[in-house]
Protein backbone atom coordinates (compact mmCIF):
# COMPACT_ATOMS: atom_id res chain seq x y z
CA UNK A 1 0.00 0.00 0.00
CA UNK A 2 1.62 3.29 -1.19
CA UNK A 3 1.09 6.16 1.75
CA UNK A 4 -0.04 9.64 0.36
CA UNK A 5 2.05 12.72 1.41
CA UNK A 6 0.69 15.67 2.37
CA UNK A 7 1.92 18.99 4.89
CA UNK A 8 0.70 19.43 7.95
CA UNK A 9 -0.11 22.84 8.03
CA UNK A 10 -2.65 22.56 4.65
CA UNK A 11 -6.27 21.97 5.85
CA UNK A 12 -7.19 18.29 5.70
CA UNK A 13 -10.06 17.76 4.17
CA UNK A 14 -11.00 14.87 6.34
CA UNK A 15 -13.49 15.00 9.29
CA UNK A 16 -14.49 12.95 12.81
CA UNK A 17 -16.35 11.27 14.66
CA UNK A 18 -16.36 11.24 18.66
CA UNK A 19 -14.69 9.16 21.49
CA UNK A 20 -17.48 7.33 21.36
CA UNK A 21 -19.27 8.15 18.08
CA UNK A 22 -19.19 5.99 14.93
CA UNK A 23 -20.26 6.43 11.71
CA UNK A 24 -23.23 3.83 11.00
CA UNK A 25 -21.78 3.78 7.33
CA UNK A 26 -18.83 4.71 5.03
CA UNK A 27 -19.60 7.55 3.12
CA UNK A 28 -19.34 6.71 -0.51
CA UNK A 29 -20.88 3.34 -0.03
CA UNK A 30 -21.86 2.27 -3.83
CA UNK A 31 -24.11 -1.11 -4.69
CA UNK A 32 -24.98 -3.03 -7.55
CA UNK A 33 -27.04 -0.89 -9.86
CA UNK A 34 -30.72 -1.75 -10.47
CA UNK A 35 -31.67 -4.88 -12.47
CA UNK A 36 -29.00 -7.25 -11.36
CA UNK A 37 -31.42 -9.30 -9.63
CA UNK A 38 -34.98 -10.38 -10.63
CA UNK A 39 -37.39 -10.21 -8.13
CA UNK A 40 -39.36 -13.35 -7.44
CA UNK A 41 -42.63 -12.33 -4.96
CA UNK A 42 -40.78 -14.23 -2.04
CA UNK A 43 -40.45 -11.71 0.07
CA UNK A 44 -37.63 -13.75 2.61
CA UNK A 45 -35.60 -15.05 -1.04
CA UNK A 46 -35.70 -11.79 -2.71
CA UNK A 47 -34.85 -9.95 0.54
CA UNK A 48 -32.13 -12.45 1.78
CA UNK A 49 -30.77 -12.05 -1.55
CA UNK A 50 -30.76 -8.16 -2.28
CA UNK A 51 -29.08 -7.83 1.47
CA UNK A 52 -26.51 -10.08 0.42
CA UNK A 53 -25.72 -8.21 -3.26
CA UNK A 54 -26.62 -4.64 -1.47
CA UNK A 55 -25.49 -4.33 2.55
CA UNK A 56 -22.40 -6.34 2.14
CA UNK A 57 -20.64 -4.01 0.08
CA UNK A 58 -19.45 -1.92 2.96
CA UNK A 59 -19.18 -4.06 6.08
CA UNK A 60 -20.01 -6.99 7.51
CA UNK A 61 -23.38 -8.62 6.89
CA UNK A 62 -26.20 -7.58 10.02
CA UNK A 63 -28.19 -10.43 10.85
CA UNK A 64 -32.24 -9.84 10.30
CA UNK A 65 -32.30 -10.61 14.04
CA UNK A 66 -29.38 -8.85 15.11
CA UNK A 67 -32.18 -5.76 15.89
CA UNK A 68 -35.75 -5.77 16.53
CA UNK A 69 -38.32 -4.93 13.38
CA UNK A 70 -39.25 -1.75 14.93
CA UNK A 71 -35.54 -0.69 15.05
CA UNK A 72 -35.03 -1.79 11.20
CA UNK A 73 -38.09 0.63 9.93
CA UNK A 74 -37.86 3.42 11.81
CA UNK A 75 -34.28 4.22 12.72
CA UNK A 76 -31.45 1.52 10.61
CA UNK A 77 -33.12 1.63 7.15
CA UNK A 78 -34.11 5.13 7.01
CA UNK A 79 -30.24 5.94 8.11
CA UNK A 80 -29.48 3.82 5.18
CA UNK A 81 -31.97 4.93 2.84
CA UNK A 82 -29.90 7.94 1.06
CA UNK A 83 -26.71 6.25 0.30
CA UNK A 84 -29.09 4.34 -2.20
CA UNK A 85 -30.86 7.39 -3.51
CA UNK A 86 -33.93 6.69 -1.30
CA UNK A 87 -35.77 9.55 0.31
CA UNK A 88 -37.88 9.10 3.54
CA UNK A 89 -40.59 10.79 5.45
CA UNK A 90 -42.06 9.12 8.14
CA UNK A 91 -42.21 5.14 7.79
CA UNK A 92 -42.20 6.01 4.17
CA UNK A 93 -39.85 5.42 1.17
CA UNK A 94 -39.85 7.44 -2.50
CA UNK A 95 -36.64 7.10 -4.97
CA UNK A 96 -35.20 10.40 -4.63
CA UNK A 97 -35.09 12.86 -7.97
CA UNK A 98 -31.41 13.70 -9.45
CA UNK A 99 -31.72 17.15 -8.01
CA UNK A 100 -31.53 15.20 -4.23
CA UNK A 101 -28.88 12.59 -5.22
CA UNK A 102 -25.79 12.35 -7.25
CA UNK A 103 -27.03 8.97 -8.53
CA UNK A 104 -30.31 8.03 -8.85
CA UNK A 105 -29.12 4.25 -10.24
CA UNK A 106 -28.19 2.80 -7.05
CA UNK A 107 -31.10 0.68 -6.32
CA UNK A 108 -34.79 0.83 -7.29
CA UNK A 109 -37.54 1.75 -4.97
CA UNK A 110 -38.79 -1.51 -5.90
CA UNK A 111 -35.90 -3.34 -4.36
CA UNK A 112 -35.40 -1.32 -1.59
CA UNK A 113 -39.50 -2.09 -0.83
CA UNK A 114 -38.54 -5.62 -0.53
CA UNK A 115 -35.13 -5.34 1.33
CA UNK A 116 -37.58 -3.01 4.47
CA UNK A 117 -40.38 -6.45 3.79
CA UNK A 118 -37.79 -8.63 4.60
CA UNK A 119 -37.18 -7.36 7.70
CA UNK A 120 -40.40 -7.03 8.54
CA UNK A 121 -40.91 -10.08 7.94
CA UNK A 122 -38.14 -12.10 9.79
CA UNK A 123 -36.72 -9.79 12.31
CA UNK A 124 -37.91 -10.63 16.00
CA UNK A 125 -40.14 -7.79 17.93
CA UNK A 126 -37.55 -8.21 21.06
CA UNK A 127 -34.00 -9.36 21.22
CA UNK A 128 -33.67 -11.99 24.34
CA UNK A 129 -30.84 -10.59 26.75
CA UNK A 130 -28.14 -13.56 26.38
CA UNK A 131 -27.21 -15.80 29.00
CA UNK A 132 -24.27 -15.30 31.29
CA UNK A 133 -21.52 -18.35 31.65
CA UNK A 134 -21.27 -17.65 35.42
CA UNK A 135 -23.50 -15.83 37.76
CA UNK A 136 -22.40 -11.97 38.72
CA UNK A 137 -21.04 -11.67 42.28
CA UNK A 138 -21.74 -8.55 44.46
CA UNK A 139 -18.41 -7.59 46.29
CA UNK A 140 -15.28 -5.60 46.06
CA UNK A 141 -13.01 -8.53 45.20
CA UNK A 142 -10.17 -7.04 47.24
CA UNK A 143 -10.53 -3.44 46.16
CA UNK A 144 -10.98 -0.22 47.90
CA UNK A 145 -12.33 2.58 46.64
CA UNK A 146 -10.81 6.14 47.08
CA UNK A 147 -12.36 9.29 45.76
CA UNK A 148 -11.42 11.93 43.93
CA UNK A 149 -11.72 15.47 45.01
CA UNK A 150 -15.39 16.53 43.93
CA UNK A 151 -15.85 18.91 41.33
CA UNK A 152 -18.94 21.78 42.34
CA UNK A 153 -20.19 21.48 38.21
CA UNK A 154 -21.26 18.39 36.39
CA UNK A 155 -18.18 16.66 35.50
CA UNK A 156 -17.33 15.47 31.80
CA UNK A 157 -14.69 13.53 32.28
CA UNK A 158 -13.16 12.47 28.39
CA UNK A 159 -10.07 11.03 30.01
CA UNK A 160 -8.02 9.46 32.95
CA UNK A 161 -4.14 8.12 32.58
CA UNK A 162 -1.65 7.60 35.11
CA UNK A 163 2.08 7.96 34.18
CA UNK A 164 3.47 4.95 34.85
CA UNK A 165 6.85 6.70 35.57
CA UNK A 166 5.37 8.51 38.49
CA UNK A 167 1.93 7.15 39.12
CA UNK A 168 0.57 10.69 38.64
CA UNK A 169 -3.09 10.30 37.40
CA UNK A 170 -4.19 13.25 34.50
CA UNK A 171 -7.95 14.09 33.32
CA UNK A 172 -8.98 16.49 30.98
CA UNK A 173 -12.96 17.03 30.52
CA UNK A 174 -15.44 18.24 27.59
CA UNK A 175 -16.66 21.90 29.27
CA UNK A 176 -13.70 22.69 30.55
CA UNK A 177 -11.10 21.82 27.87
CA UNK A 178 -8.39 21.24 30.48
CA UNK A 179 -5.66 18.77 31.71
CA UNK A 180 -5.76 18.55 35.29
CA UNK A 181 -2.90 16.77 37.23
CA UNK A 182 -3.67 15.07 40.77
CA UNK A 183 -1.51 14.57 43.85
CA UNK A 184 -1.30 11.60 45.39
CA UNK A 185 -4.28 12.28 47.68
CA UNK A 186 -6.11 12.76 44.62
CA UNK A 187 -6.79 16.67 44.89
CA UNK A 188 -5.84 19.22 42.23
CA UNK A 189 -2.22 19.48 41.73
CA UNK A 190 -1.82 21.55 38.49
CA UNK A 191 -3.96 22.64 35.35
CA UNK A 192 -3.47 23.76 32.16
CA UNK A 193 -5.77 24.86 29.04
CA UNK A 194 -6.11 22.93 25.79
CA UNK A 195 -8.12 23.51 22.89
CA UNK A 196 -10.14 20.47 23.28
CA UNK A 197 -10.91 18.12 25.30
CA UNK A 198 -7.82 15.35 25.37
CA UNK A 199 -9.16 11.44 25.19
CA UNK A 200 -6.27 9.74 25.50
CA UNK A 201 -2.08 10.34 26.61
CA UNK A 202 0.40 8.79 25.30
CA UNK A 203 3.73 8.76 28.12
CA UNK A 204 7.49 9.53 26.71
CA UNK A 205 10.07 11.42 27.65
CA UNK A 206 10.87 14.46 25.62
CA UNK A 207 14.46 15.26 23.67
CA UNK A 208 16.18 16.32 27.20
CA UNK A 209 14.58 13.19 28.78
CA UNK A 210 11.64 14.83 30.68
CA UNK A 211 8.29 13.19 31.40
CA UNK A 212 5.70 14.40 28.73
CA UNK A 213 2.65 13.01 27.36
CA UNK A 214 1.66 13.66 23.75
CA UNK A 215 -2.09 14.42 24.04
CA UNK A 216 -5.17 13.43 21.32
CA UNK A 217 -7.43 16.47 21.14
CA UNK A 218 -10.37 15.33 19.50
CA UNK A 219 -11.58 18.68 18.77
CA UNK A 220 -15.64 17.88 18.44
CA UNK A 221 -16.89 14.97 20.53
CA UNK A 222 -20.04 14.64 18.77
CA UNK A 223 -20.21 12.85 15.49
CA UNK A 224 -19.74 15.33 12.67
CA UNK A 225 -17.17 15.94 9.87
CA UNK A 226 -15.03 18.54 11.47
CA UNK A 227 -11.46 18.05 11.40
CA UNK A 228 -10.64 20.18 14.29
CA UNK A 229 -9.03 17.90 16.58
CA UNK A 230 -5.32 18.80 17.35
CA UNK A 231 -1.90 16.85 18.88
CA UNK A 232 -0.75 18.69 21.87
CA UNK A 233 2.79 17.87 23.74
CA UNK A 234 2.08 18.45 27.98
CA UNK A 235 5.45 19.14 30.01
CA UNK A 236 4.92 16.73 32.88
CA UNK A 237 7.93 18.18 34.22
CA UNK A 238 8.29 21.56 36.83
CA UNK A 239 5.29 23.81 35.63
CA UNK A 240 1.97 22.02 33.71
CA UNK A 241 1.70 23.43 30.56
CA UNK A 242 1.15 22.45 27.09
CA UNK A 243 1.83 22.91 23.52
CA UNK A 244 0.64 22.22 19.67
CA UNK A 245 2.38 19.20 17.82
CA UNK A 246 -0.31 19.22 14.62
CA UNK A 247 -3.61 20.51 13.53
CA UNK A 248 -6.65 19.72 11.57
CA UNK A 249 -6.87 16.59 12.37
CA UNK A 250 -10.44 14.66 11.91
CA UNK A 251 -11.38 13.74 15.61
CA UNK A 252 -8.04 12.05 16.90
CA UNK A 253 -8.15 9.95 19.90
CA UNK A 254 -5.27 8.19 20.32
CA UNK A 255 -1.87 9.13 19.29
CA UNK A 256 1.44 6.25 19.66
CA UNK A 257 4.84 7.35 19.38
CA UNK A 258 7.22 4.89 17.50
CA UNK A 259 10.31 4.65 15.25
CA UNK A 260 8.79 2.98 12.39
CA UNK A 261 11.67 3.61 9.74
CA UNK A 262 14.45 2.77 11.99
CA UNK A 263 16.29 6.16 12.02
CA UNK A 264 16.59 6.47 15.70
CA UNK A 265 13.50 9.23 15.57
CA UNK A 266 10.09 8.47 17.19
CA UNK A 267 7.05 9.54 14.50
CA UNK A 268 3.91 10.10 15.54
CA UNK A 269 0.88 7.67 14.55
CA UNK A 270 -2.59 9.18 15.06
CA UNK A 271 -5.84 7.71 14.42
CA UNK A 272 -8.38 9.90 13.20
CA UNK A 273 -11.49 8.27 14.15
CA UNK A 274 -13.99 10.69 12.07
CA UNK A 275 -17.24 10.10 11.19
CA UNK A 276 -17.50 9.69 7.12
CA UNK A 277 -14.26 11.08 6.71
CA UNK A 278 -11.13 10.41 8.92
CA UNK A 279 -7.82 7.58 8.52
CA UNK A 280 -4.38 6.74 10.32
CA UNK A 281 -2.11 9.19 9.66
CA UNK A 282 2.14 8.97 10.43
CA UNK A 283 3.05 12.31 11.27
CA UNK A 284 7.13 13.24 11.06
CA UNK A 285 8.58 15.46 13.38
CA UNK A 286 11.09 18.26 12.95
CA UNK A 287 13.75 19.24 14.59
CA UNK A 288 11.80 21.95 17.10
CA UNK A 289 9.26 18.96 17.95
CA UNK A 290 6.45 20.25 15.61
CA UNK A 291 4.56 18.08 13.15
CA UNK A 292 7.03 18.70 9.72
CA UNK A 293 5.16 16.21 6.88
CA UNK A 294 1.99 13.96 6.97
CA UNK A 295 0.94 10.81 5.05
CA UNK A 296 -2.05 8.77 5.45
CA UNK A 297 -1.57 5.46 6.13
CA UNK A 298 -5.51 4.46 5.32
CA UNK A 299 -8.53 6.57 4.64
CA UNK A 300 -10.56 4.70 6.35
CA UNK A 301 -12.67 5.98 9.06
CA UNK A 302 -13.60 4.55 12.68
CA UNK A 303 -10.76 3.66 13.61
CA UNK A 304 -10.82 3.51 18.19
CA UNK A 305 -7.53 1.78 19.15
CA UNK A 306 -4.29 0.66 17.35
CA UNK A 307 -1.03 -1.01 19.06
CA UNK A 308 2.45 -1.01 17.67
CA UNK A 309 4.11 -4.41 17.33
CA UNK A 310 6.85 -6.20 15.60
CA UNK A 311 4.58 -8.48 14.68
CA UNK A 312 5.93 -10.50 11.86
CA UNK A 313 9.65 -10.23 13.44
CA UNK A 314 11.43 -8.47 10.96
CA UNK A 315 12.93 -5.90 13.07
CA UNK A 316 10.29 -2.88 12.05
CA UNK A 317 7.45 -2.22 14.34
CA UNK A 318 3.94 -2.72 12.78
CA UNK A 319 0.40 -1.61 13.56
CA UNK A 320 -2.14 -3.35 14.41
CA UNK A 321 -5.84 -1.21 14.21
CA UNK A 322 -9.23 -1.96 15.77
CA UNK A 323 -12.17 0.17 14.00
CA UNK A 324 -15.50 0.53 15.42
CA UNK A 325 -17.96 1.94 12.60
CA UNK A 326 -19.31 1.15 8.87
CA UNK A 327 -16.70 -1.81 7.74
CA UNK A 328 -16.09 -2.57 11.72
CA UNK A 329 -13.02 -4.97 12.10
CA UNK A 330 -9.62 -5.46 13.20
CA UNK A 331 -6.69 -4.87 10.72
CA UNK A 332 -3.34 -5.42 10.40
CA UNK A 333 -0.59 -3.14 8.57
CA UNK A 334 2.92 -4.52 8.11
CA UNK A 335 5.34 -2.35 7.49
CA UNK A 336 6.99 -2.80 4.11
CA UNK A 337 10.25 -1.18 5.35
CA UNK A 338 9.81 1.70 2.59
CA UNK A 339 8.00 4.33 4.23
CA UNK A 340 4.47 2.36 3.42
CA UNK A 341 2.24 -0.27 4.95
CA UNK A 342 0.94 -3.90 3.23
CA UNK A 343 -2.66 -4.22 4.93
CA UNK A 344 -3.83 -7.40 6.57
CA UNK A 345 -7.80 -8.12 7.54
CA UNK A 346 -7.74 -10.26 10.98
CA UNK A 347 -11.75 -10.14 11.57
CA UNK A 348 -14.85 -8.61 10.09
CA UNK A 349 -17.87 -7.35 12.72
CA UNK A 350 -21.27 -6.13 12.16
CA UNK A 351 -21.86 -1.99 12.34
CA UNK A 352 -24.37 -3.19 14.96
CA UNK A 353 -21.65 -4.33 17.22
CA UNK A 354 -19.70 -0.62 17.51
CA UNK A 355 -16.60 -2.06 18.40
CA UNK A 356 -14.67 -0.53 21.21
CA UNK A 357 -11.30 -1.74 22.47
CA UNK A 358 -9.36 -4.89 22.27
CA UNK A 359 -5.96 -5.85 23.94
CA UNK A 360 -3.34 -8.59 22.76
CA UNK A 361 -2.54 -10.91 25.42
CA UNK A 362 -1.35 -14.52 25.66
CA UNK A 363 -4.00 -14.93 28.13
CA UNK A 364 -4.02 -19.29 27.95
CA UNK A 365 0.10 -19.60 28.29
CA UNK A 366 0.72 -21.34 24.61
CA UNK A 367 3.05 -18.40 23.63
CA UNK A 368 0.38 -16.94 21.20
CA UNK A 369 -0.83 -13.26 21.82
CA UNK A 370 -4.76 -13.36 22.09
CA UNK A 371 -7.38 -10.95 21.70
CA UNK A 372 -9.36 -9.74 23.94
CA UNK A 373 -12.00 -7.54 22.67
CA UNK A 374 -15.08 -5.38 23.83
CA UNK A 375 -17.88 -4.08 21.49
CA UNK A 376 -20.88 -2.27 22.91
CA UNK A 377 -20.73 1.63 21.51
CA UNK A 378 -24.58 1.76 21.35
CA UNK A 379 -25.59 6.00 20.77
CA UNK A 380 -25.98 5.18 16.77
CA UNK A 381 -29.34 4.92 15.11
CA UNK A 382 -30.18 1.16 17.11
CA UNK A 383 -30.13 2.38 20.48
CA UNK A 384 -31.28 -0.93 22.07
CA UNK A 385 -29.72 -2.93 24.16
CA UNK A 386 -27.90 -5.62 22.24
CA UNK A 387 -27.32 -9.41 23.56
CA UNK A 388 -24.24 -9.95 21.92
CA UNK A 389 -22.57 -6.62 23.09
CA UNK A 390 -19.66 -7.79 25.71
CA UNK A 391 -16.70 -9.40 25.99
CA UNK A 392 -14.81 -11.73 23.60
CA UNK A 393 -12.07 -13.55 23.83
CA UNK A 394 -10.27 -14.56 20.56
CA UNK A 395 -7.29 -17.26 20.71
CA UNK A 396 -4.44 -16.78 18.46
CA UNK A 397 -4.46 -20.06 16.25
CA UNK A 398 -1.33 -19.11 14.91
CA UNK A 399 0.07 -16.39 12.36
CA UNK A 400 -2.64 -13.98 14.59
CA UNK A 401 -5.29 -16.33 12.95
CA UNK A 402 -8.17 -15.49 15.73
CA UNK A 403 -11.06 -18.00 16.78
CA UNK A 404 -13.47 -17.14 19.18
CA UNK A 405 -12.86 -18.99 22.54
CA UNK A 406 -14.93 -17.29 25.35
CA UNK A 407 -17.94 -14.76 25.25
CA UNK A 408 -19.24 -12.62 28.66
CA UNK A 409 -22.36 -10.67 27.57
CA UNK A 410 -22.36 -6.66 29.10
CA UNK A 411 -24.34 -4.27 27.72
CA UNK A 412 -22.75 -1.26 26.11
CA UNK A 413 -19.51 -2.90 26.92
CA UNK A 414 -16.64 0.12 26.33
CA UNK A 415 -13.00 -1.15 27.42
CA UNK A 416 -11.16 -3.50 28.67
CA UNK A 417 -8.06 -3.99 30.56
CA UNK A 418 -6.07 -7.47 31.38
CA UNK A 419 -3.83 -7.98 34.19
CA UNK A 420 -2.43 -10.14 36.86
CA UNK A 421 -4.40 -8.12 39.72
CA UNK A 422 -4.38 -10.62 41.98
CA UNK A 423 -0.85 -11.70 41.25
CA UNK A 424 -1.59 -15.82 40.83
CA UNK A 425 0.22 -15.84 37.57
CA UNK A 426 -2.78 -15.45 34.92
CA UNK A 427 -4.47 -12.79 33.67
CA UNK A 428 -7.69 -11.10 34.90
CA UNK A 429 -9.30 -8.77 32.87
CA UNK A 430 -11.19 -5.20 34.14
CA UNK A 431 -14.22 -3.95 32.30
CA UNK A 432 -16.49 -0.82 32.29
CA UNK A 433 -19.22 -0.02 30.47
CA UNK A 434 -20.76 3.32 29.67
CA UNK A 435 -24.02 1.88 27.57
CA UNK A 436 -24.51 -0.56 30.67
CA UNK A 437 -28.34 -1.18 31.30
CA UNK A 438 -28.09 1.15 33.56
CA UNK A 439 -31.84 1.05 34.54
CA UNK A 440 -31.94 -2.89 35.39
CA UNK A 441 -28.45 -3.46 35.96
CA UNK A 442 -26.38 -0.73 36.67
CA UNK A 443 -23.79 -3.16 38.27
CA UNK A 444 -22.72 -4.24 34.72
CA UNK A 445 -21.38 -1.14 34.39
CA UNK A 446 -17.65 -2.27 36.13
CA UNK A 447 -17.28 -6.00 36.41
CA UNK A 448 -13.88 -7.24 37.36
CA UNK A 449 -13.47 -10.74 36.35
CA UNK A 450 -10.77 -13.02 37.97
CA UNK A 451 -9.65 -16.07 35.77
CA UNK A 452 -9.71 -18.77 38.67
CA UNK A 453 -8.70 -21.68 36.31
CA UNK A 454 -7.89 -21.38 33.07
CA UNK A 455 -9.63 -19.64 31.12
CA UNK A 456 -12.59 -19.80 33.74
CA UNK A 457 -13.39 -16.43 35.41
CA UNK A 458 -15.64 -15.11 38.40
CA UNK A 459 -17.64 -12.07 37.34
CA UNK A 460 -17.29 -9.37 40.36
CA UNK A 461 -19.23 -6.75 40.09
CA UNK A 462 -17.78 -4.52 42.11
CA UNK A 463 -20.39 -1.56 43.53
CA UNK A 464 -19.53 1.92 42.36
CA UNK A 465 -22.45 2.44 39.35
CA UNK A 466 -23.84 5.07 41.48
CA UNK A 467 -20.65 6.99 41.99
CA UNK A 468 -19.90 7.88 38.27
CA UNK A 469 -20.88 6.72 34.79
CA UNK A 470 -17.62 5.24 33.36
CA UNK A 471 -16.56 6.01 30.37
CA UNK A 472 -12.74 6.13 30.45
CA UNK A 473 -9.97 3.38 32.39
CA UNK A 474 -6.60 2.77 32.90
CA UNK A 475 -5.04 0.51 34.90
CA UNK A 476 -1.72 1.60 37.14
CA UNK A 477 0.37 1.11 40.21
CA UNK A 478 -0.63 4.11 41.29
CA UNK A 479 0.34 3.46 45.10
CA UNK A 480 3.66 2.27 44.02
CA UNK A 481 3.11 -0.90 46.19
CA UNK A 482 3.54 -3.64 43.16
CA UNK A 483 -0.16 -4.47 42.37
CA UNK A 484 -1.63 -2.94 39.48
CA UNK A 485 -5.06 -0.41 40.37
CA UNK A 486 -7.73 1.02 38.78
CA UNK A 487 -8.85 4.24 37.89
CA UNK A 488 -13.11 5.40 36.52
CA UNK A 489 -13.15 8.47 34.93
CA UNK A 490 -16.85 9.81 35.34
CA UNK A 491 -18.65 11.40 32.45
CA UNK A 492 -21.39 12.13 33.92
CA UNK A 493 -24.38 13.71 31.92
CA UNK A 494 -25.14 13.09 28.10
CA UNK A 495 -25.59 10.09 25.73
CA UNK A 496 -28.30 8.66 27.49
CA UNK A 497 -29.72 6.42 25.19
CA UNK A 498 -32.75 3.97 27.49
CA UNK A 499 -35.88 6.71 27.38
CA UNK A 500 -37.09 8.04 30.82
CA UNK A 501 -33.55 7.58 32.41
CA UNK A 502 -32.46 10.04 35.05
CA UNK A 503 -29.25 9.75 36.40
CA UNK A 504 -28.76 8.21 39.98
CA UNK A 505 -25.22 8.23 40.09
CA UNK A 506 -23.14 11.16 41.35
CA UNK A 507 -22.37 13.64 38.53
CA UNK A 508 -19.73 15.62 40.59
CA UNK A 509 -16.72 13.10 40.96
CA UNK A 510 -14.58 13.60 38.52
CA UNK A 511 -13.07 9.50 39.00
CA UNK A 512 -12.03 7.61 41.18
CA UNK A 513 -9.53 5.15 42.17
CA UNK A 514 -10.11 1.00 42.96
CA UNK A 515 -6.87 0.30 45.03
CA UNK A 516 -5.75 -3.38 44.81
CA UNK A 517 -5.65 -4.47 48.19
CA UNK A 518 -5.25 -8.43 47.47
CA UNK A 519 -2.84 -10.42 49.30
CA UNK A 520 0.16 -12.07 47.14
Amino acid sequence: MKIKQTFVFASLILSGVALLSLSTILEGCKSKPAGAYTLTGNVIADGEHLVQIHCTKCHALVPADALTKDVWRMHSMPSMAHYFGIGTYGQSFYKQTSNETKDTTLISIVEWQAMVDYYQKIAPDTLTAAKKPSPLLNDWAGFTMKKSAANNNVTFTTMVAANPATGNIYTSDVVANTLTEWDSQLKVKAVTSLPSPAVHANFTKDASGADQAILSCIGRIDPVDFASGKIYSANLTGKLNAEEIAIDMPRPVQTLSVDLDKDGKNELIVLGQGFTKGGVFLIKLGANGKAQKQFTITDRPGAVQAVTEDFNKDGYPDLMVLFGSGDEGLSLFLNDKKGGFKSRELLHFPPVYGSTSFQLADIDHDGNLDLIYTCGYNFRDSRILKPYHGLYIYKNTGDYKFKQTWFYPINGATKAIAADFDKDGDLDIATIAFFADMKNNPAEEFIYFEQSKPMEFKAHAVPVSKYGRWMNMDVSDVNKDGKPDIILGNYASGFLFQPNLTPTWDEHQPFIVLQNEMKK
